[in-house]
């Protein structure tokens, strides 16, 4: 890779101070995972967010051989964002270093080496599902399912059988505050 990162900005006017910033900070990327080819930054202004902590965002995406990593974050401050999304970004790379390092030659499939994870207490190898959870669906409709996904705290998502269509659907939250609904389909 080159140590020249492309960088982006939107609503943002590029100082010479950001671009060297983000430079010096992204530019050691092959140094972590040296099949990175590609590194792109694109910093933002989101004058209509609704929080002062989301008007600026900073999005990072790697790209190289057999790999593609991305991480947006936003904050009060451009560089903050930056920092934020370049840390997640780095984590992102130990995990992909340590899914390929396995060694490859060893005859074992990605299947049994993903299966091999470490229990954090013990030290052991644990099972790749550590925790199975039941629960009971009730019919309710899009409305129910919002002030029950809001009144248990679920702050990503919550599953429900939609009684107008007689189907589990998935209920989420947009980045934006509003909500989206997943009709799943059988293939």
């Amino acid at each position: 890779m080159s140590n020249k990162v492309e960088v982006q900005t939107r609503n943002i006017r590029l100082t010479e101070k950001i671009e060297e910033y983000v430079n010096k900070k992204a530019s050691n990327f092959d140094h972590y995972l040296p099949t990175i080819e590609e590194a792109r930054v694109e910093l933002s202004h989101y004058k209509a967010a609704r929080d002062s902590k989301d008007r600026n965002a900073a999005e990072i995406t790697v790209r190289g051989k057999g790999v593609t990593l991305r991480s947006e974050v936003r904050g009060e401050e451009v560089l903050a964002a930056f920092d934020a999304a370049l840390d997640n970004l780095q984590r992102q790379i130990e995990r992909h270093k340590g899914k390929h390092s396995h060694g490859r030659g060893d005859g074992r499939s990605a299947a049994e080496v993903a299966e091999e994870v470490m229990d954090e207490e013990t030290g052991e190898l644990a099972p790749l599902f550590a925790r199975r959870k039941k629960f009971v669906l009730y019919p309710m409709t899009q409305d129910e399912a919002v002030v029950q996904m809001r009144d248990l705290g679920h702050d990503n998502f919550f599953i429900f059988y939609n009684a107008e269509t007689s189907k589990v659907n998935v209920l989420y939250r947009r980045r934006n505050g509003s909500y989206g609904l997943i009709e799943p389909e059988l293939g």
